[in-house]
């Protein structure tokens, strides 16, 4: 019997056995930027956890439509374009562009569909009518071109955050206006002033609120019940539960299924922050170190766990990549890759990631098989390779060739490529053949002093740093 997958699902506060509404068609959308700048490491941590996932139920099922959307359409945005003096569509084009080219650093597979808001102002306008005329929402009494939520008329929300009304006005941030009948309502649709960008609306030129965007983008491209949505547990509240309050009223039917969040990254031990300004952009870290490497230390820890991202955490990844890496090298020996290997079920990488996403338990099942392969008789050695980068592909992980892996890593503190090693080893070999054995003590000797060590098997010479 195969184990089956299973996901934390936040409305339930419990870890829960996946069973699709369509095992032919699983959906899964998940929150993308808004994008008036460049993502930091924190934006990145969703990206990659439910890329994982997106591997895994491609694995596990015939078709998966994923969507993650790009909200061009905020006041930040709004803002950011008129303090540039910049024309709204090139800053959004501009950093949405950006968005893309990072993610790809960090190795993550496109989305089936990016769905961006400014394209669905119709279906948004036509959810909020629907919201309107199920007594869910409505126009501000002022008639100043506001539209709400109505809270109350929802008998059980708050039930994502386990938030009643009561504590959401007390510990909350809540606007409180006069064109709200409650001050829990929130906005599905505001007006806009000549300078700002807006749409003609049956309540007026306007434009929509950060939260009917999600949900009219998930009706029109994945239906109105999904399978599973994703994102950052930030957006818990108010973001979430607004859209299961759309999502639900306006349909009178469940919204999704299964609700999964990732946890915060932190920096140096603190919450990252502007008032501490420890933000880590993902441009910048990339000018650092290789995608692979912040990707890696993405998935070092269960991505329910907060994370700690340090210069420490990235050089451990880094050293830990390396290792993969070298066992795949072959420490100087050539291996091919046995072709059409695939995975069992009952694979410790496949059920580590069928229980709940569990990426720390994965990668050390992949040590595990590295250490086989370092230890490996040459003739189980190709079938342990393909073992391996198998299960690298599911974690998005050792997409390199190895030679590349080191070679694009630059030189060691003492010049040496691998290149260089090999010629090192070749001079040794001749110089041991033809009795020169001072010249091949020398160069084993200057290897060691590199950090180079050198293994004479019956195969050859064979070397690892």
């Amino acid at each position: 019997m195969t184990s089956s997958l299973k996901l934390h699902n936040t409305l339930t506060g419990q870890k829960e056995t996946f069973v699709p509404l369509n095992p032919e068609r699983i959906t899964l959308y998940v929150c993308g930027p808004t994008v008036y700048n460049y993502v930091h490491i924190g934006n990145a941590r969703p990206v990659v956890a439910f890329d994982v996932l997106f591997r895994l139920l491609k694995r596990l099922y015939p078709e998966v439509v994923y969507a993650r959307n790009i909200t061009d359409i905020d006041d930040k945005i709004i803002n950011t374009a008129r303090d540039n003096g910049e024309d709204i569509g090139a800053l959004t084009t501009r950093f949405a562009e950006a968005f893309s080219e990072d993610m790809t650093a960090l190795n993550t597979l496109p989305p089936t569909i990016v769905p961006y808001a400014t394209d669905h102002i119709a279906e948004m306008i036509g959810m909020i009518e629907k919201l309107i005329e199920k007594g869910h929402a409505y126009p501000s009494d002022s008639g100043d071109g506001n539209v709400l939520f109505a809270v109350q008329s929802m008998q059980d929300y708050g039930k994502l955050s386990g938030r009643s009304l009561d504590d959401m006005l007390a510990g909350a941030r809540v606007e409180v206006a006069d064109y709200k009948r409650y001050p829990g309502d929130f906005i599905l649709w505001k007006p806009s002033s000549d300078d700002q960008p807006g749409w003609d609306s049956p309540w007026g030129r306007g434009r929509p609120g950060w939260h009917i965007e999600c949900s009219a983008m998930i009706e029109k491209h994945l239906g109105k019940v999904i399978d599973i949505h994703g994102g950052g547990q930030d957006l818990i509240f108010p973001h979430h539960e607004n859209e299961i309050a759309q999502g639900c009223c306006a349909h009178g039917t469940d919204y999704v299924r299964y609700w999964v969040h990732n946890g915060y990254v932190n920096i140096d031990g603190e919450k990252m922050s502007k008032s501490l300004g420890n933000f880590r952009l993902v441009r910048e870290l990339l000018k650092q170190y290789r995608g692979e490497v912040l990707r890696f230390a993405l998935l070092s820890a269960h991505y329910r766990s907060p994370l700690n991202f340090s210069e420490d955490v990235l050089n451990q990844a880094n050293a830990t990549l390396d290792t993969l890496y070298y066992a795949l090298l072959g420490r100087g020996e050539k291996i091919e890759a046995a072709a059409d290997v695939s995975l069992a079920d009952e694979h410790p990488v496949i059920v580590a990631l069928k229980d709940d996403i569990n990426t720390a338990e994965a990668i050390s099942a992949m040590h595990a098989i590295a250490a086989k392969l370092n230890k490996a008789e040459p003739a189980d050695k190709p079938a342990l390779k393909a073992e391996l980068l198998a299960c690298g592909e599911l974690l998005g992980l050792l997409n390199q060739d190895p030679t590349d892996w080191f070679q694009n890593k630059g030189h060691n503190d003492d010049g040496l490529s691998n290149d260089d090693i090999d010629a090192l080893v070749a001079e040794r070999n001749a110089s041991k053949k033809a009795k020169n054995f001072a010249r091949a003590d020398e160069i084993r000797d200057q290897l060691k002093d590199a950090g180079i060590q050198l293994e004479d098997t019956r195969e050859g010479t064979r070397w690892t740093r």
